[in-house]
């Protein structure tokens, strides 16, 4: 039985130019030449990032030397990705970072709109707060059920830890400083979820040196949808001039449904037809979200700092974010209620101060998370019935055959608990370090309840679990993560040039996951009820089938080497390494499943030119992902994670920014990536003949696609004193798998069933957006056109339940159609 989260399924400055975003690009169809690996003929790129570098130079000498005037370059970016404040340009790693300006030009708002200008960034979405997130293609499935696998890629909120199992939190994105992704093993410094990356939102701090206030209204409206709307403001209020601030940031938002739930019926094997007449809607798909943040900064005098913040936010939304090309684009056929509840607060304070020449910083937070769903499941009660009669086992008290359409009634209740304290060493000296110890407590308590109207509570017939009339099978169960660690970083300057960096993590973690799972004792003898060995020990389960435990300990490390040619620019190459914690499976028959790990190779650059008006940035890697992490529904559904073997992963990753003329500014960014299995795979275990090859060697890994780009242009211009601007921006990626497997056995009979081919490939896709407007003195106007030409993307495809057996009934996670929308806001 599948869960319902399967189903719903430190800081930046631009300093002086509002269009720092860097670029990434490589060709797909560029350069491209063959080579052969065991046999099999692959594509790889001819680094035509080199291309594009020599012909924007030669551009931007000649543009400089046309027009004397374009003598100011881009702005310094400031970040943090390493743990202390630094210049972009100067960190060796591979950065990007998109600065508060960047954030409002491009319409960023949430989660789905930052990922698609990070292109080593691939997400898998059943919806807001719902996304899965991975990097650099280290992706093996699609689950993201809570007895499962830790994420791969790490998400903070300034200093503090967000992460979560099911979906990564969907910040609304307003008054933020910057969204930065750092790319490949992140493990020194950020530990067990940063295994393939980490992406970071840091939000703007109080300022005490002044008032500041603003405000943006917003009006849109939804091709094939409904209108939408979004109010925001912040304040900043010095409460002592130069030692105390307070900033308050609000926003108010609805966006606009586009997915209609249409008329239907099901005939059932039992000559039971229902139709889904009360639940027919168009727009099924609106949310609605509120949320707000408050921050206290106080300065105790030069050296220490204080700063509180809580941030909360409450989002619901209706409906389902896909649609059953079966039916009709943009359209469901569904039964029962659907809607999702996600409310969540942080509490975070940090503080700052000097001991002697050392930098000293503790960070604390606290974040409680509760999500309360409905989803429709009537495809597992059809298909189910249409292959083996499943509609039969359904009766209520009287003996009666019933409705057998099912709802899941979800419950999540996540907390997080996360300290850290740290120590920095002066950054100018020779030798400098960051040093720290980290510890963390994630909880979630877990209700699914899968419930079937009318069903059979009492007597004879009596199927529904103890103590749940009408539901048909239950998950109620605590899953208690734990992680401690050590870690240090050390930079030391061989010469003027040359710097060499070490890093280690010492981690322990621990895992326990206890509750109850499954069906009444008189639905199953192997599932459930019938194995269960003491009373319950958690929430109102009728018992206990399910209490495991499992720890690791280990350590993950880092080597860099970095060699600056001159001022402007610099190459590196890196070694590191990232990991994921094990964990306990559910099924009492299977052992829990071990850890996994990626051992990262990378060489990058770091370079600007022609007076700092071209940046361009790249990574070339190689990536060993050993005995990686699996998931895939067995029996009833029930997700089973396995240690699989091994992948590579091959790929570059570069950035460009390029102030072309004074009011003319070119960005782009790009990443290919190669990602496949190194042998074949046959569920876990050795292939034999009758255990079949379900993936084959070379198979490209899931959810990442081989190429992923975009290219913004913006063009400013002065009439009199009025600013004006035009922006166009296009993001293409190229088509993608969602699940890793060619062939799986079929839960009941054991056939080899298809599962690429009956699932579909996501398509390639391009999308384009527009913006015009002006601003005068305070205030701005824009006028945005965003996917402009309704372009359909094909953000996952996927199936209710085991694909075996659902994949009749395939869904398609799109992106929002058409949207005009018309902004003003004011600064003050």
């Amino acid at each position: 039985m599948t869960n319902a989260s399967f189903h719903r399924h430190p800081s930046l400055t631009i300093r002086t130019v509002p269009w720092g975003l860097g670029v990434l690009f490589t060709g797909g169809g560029l350069g491209m030449r063959a080579f052969t690996q065991g046999g099999t003929k692959r594509a790889r790129p001819l680094l035509p990032a080199m291309l594009l570098a020599s012909t924007m130079l030669t551009a931007a000498g000649a543009a400089r030397a046309a027009d004397p005037a374009n003598s100011q370059g881009l702005g310094e970016v400031i970040v943090t990705a390493q743990k202390r404040e630094e210049n972009l340009q100067k960190v060796p790693a591979s950065v990007q970072a998109l600065g508060a300006t960047k954030i409002e030009q491009l319409h960023i708002a949430d989660f789905n709109d930052y990922i698609k200008y990070l292109p080593s960034v691939a997400y898998q979405s059943f919806g807001p707060g719902s996304s899965n997130v991975f990097m650099r293609g280290v992706a093996a499935d699609n689950q993201s059920n809570h007895s499962g696998s830790q994420p791969s890629v790490g998400t903070y909120l300034d200093e503090q830890p967000i992460t979560t199992i099911g979906g990564a939190l969907d910040v609304h994105i307003y008054d933020v400083a910057r969204v930065e992704s750092l790319a490949g093993p992140q493990g020194t410094l950020y530990g067990a979820s940063s295994m393939a990356g980490t992406i970071r939102i840091i939000t703007n701090k109080p300022d005490s040196h002044g008032f500041s206030a603003g405000y943006d209204l917003q009006g849109n409206d939804v091709d094939h949808g409904s209108a939408g709307y979004v109010a925001e403001g912040f304040v900043n209020i010095p409460v002592i001039q130069d030692k105390a601030a307070i900033r308050l940031v609000g926003w108010d938002e609805h966006d606009g449904g586009y997915i209609d739930n249409v008329y239907g019926t099901r005939t059932f094997s039992t000559g039971i037809t229902v139709n889904n007449a009360a639940y027919v809607k168009n727009n099924y798909n609106q949310v609605d979200t509120y949320g707000g943040r408050a921050a206290l900064k106080i300065d105790l005098d030069n050296n220490w700092t204080i700063t509180p913040t809580v941030i909360a936010q409450d989002e619901r939304n209706g409906g389902i974010f896909a649609y059953d090309p079966s039916v009709g684009d943009l359209e469901v056929s569904h039964f029962r209620p659907e809607g999702q509840h996600d409310r969540w607060y942080q509490a975070a304070l940090t503080i700052q101060g000097k001991i002697g020449d050392f930098d000293l910083l503790y960070s604390g937070g606290y974040m409680d998370r509760r999500i309360d769903s409905q989803s429709d499941y009537t495809d597992y009660s059809y298909l189910y019935d249409k292959a083996f009669g499943y509609a039969s086992y359904f009766v209520d008290n009287a003996g009666n055959h019933i409705d057998p359409t099912q709802a899941i009634i979800g419950k999540d209740h996540f907390t997080k608990d996360s300290h850290e304290l740290r120590i920095s060493s002066p950054k100018g000296d020779r030798f400098r370090f960051v040093a720290g110890l980290f510890y963390q407590d994630q909880q979630h308590y877990i209700i699914q309840d899968y419930q079937v109207q009318n069903l059979a509570s009492s007597g004879p017939n009596d199927i529904s679990v103890d103590g749940w009339p009408g539901t048909l099978w239950l998950t109620d169960q605590l899953r208690t993560d734990r992680d401690y660690a050590a870690f240090t970083e050390g930079t030391y300057d061989l010469t003027d040039k040359l710097s060499v960096t070490g890093g280690v993590r010492l981690y322990k973690s621990t895992s326990t996951l206890e509750g109850f799972y499954g069906f009444s004792a008189n639905f199953s003898s192997h599932t459930g009820e019938a194995t269960c060995f003491g009373p319950a020990i958690v929430g109102a389960g009728p018992c206990t089938n399910l209490d495991k435990h499992i720890s690791d300990t280990g350590e993950t490390h880092k080597l860099n080497v970095t060699y600056k040619l001159d001022t402007d620019k610099l190459l590196y190459a890196t070694y590191s390494t990232g990991f994921r914690p094990g964990g306990a499976n559910r099924n009492g028959d299977l052992p829990p499943y071990q850890p996994d790990y990626l051992s990262n190779y990378e060489i990058g650059w770091k370079t600007s030119w022609a007076d700092n008006s071209l940046r361009w940035n790249g990574a070339v890697y190689d990536e060993e992902w050993r005995n990686f992490q699996f998931s895939y529904l067995g029996l009833n559904s029930l997700t089973i994670v396995a240690n699989a073997g091994n992948a590579r992963i091959r790929g570059i990753e570069s950035d460009a920014s390029w102030r072309a003329t004074q009011g003319l500014t070119l960005t782009a960014s790009g990443a290919y990536t190669d990602a496949h299995l190194l042998a074949d795979f046959c569920g876990g275990q050795p292939c034999t003949a009758t255990n079949l090859v379900q993936a084959p060697k070379g198979q490209q890994l899931p959810v990442t696609p081989p190429l992923k780009a975009n290219l913004v242009a913006r063009y400013e211009w002065n009439i009199n004193d009025v600013k004006a601007h035009l922006q166009g921006s296009v993001v293409y990626q190229s088509s993608s798998w969602s699940d890793l497997l060619t062939q799986a056995p079929n839960p009941v009979t054991g056939v080899y069933d298809p599962i690429r081919s009956a699932l579909g490939q996501q398509a390639a896709f391009a999308t384009a957006d527009f913006t015009a407007g002006l601003a005068k003195n305070s205030w701005s106007l824009e006028l945005s056109l965003l996917n402009a030409f309704d372009t359909r993307a094909q953000l996952y495809r996927y199936a209710e339940c085991t694909i075996q057996v659902c994949a009749a009934e395939t869904y398609i996670t799109p992106n929002r159609p058409r949207t005009i929308g018309l902004r003003f806001g004011q600064k003050f």
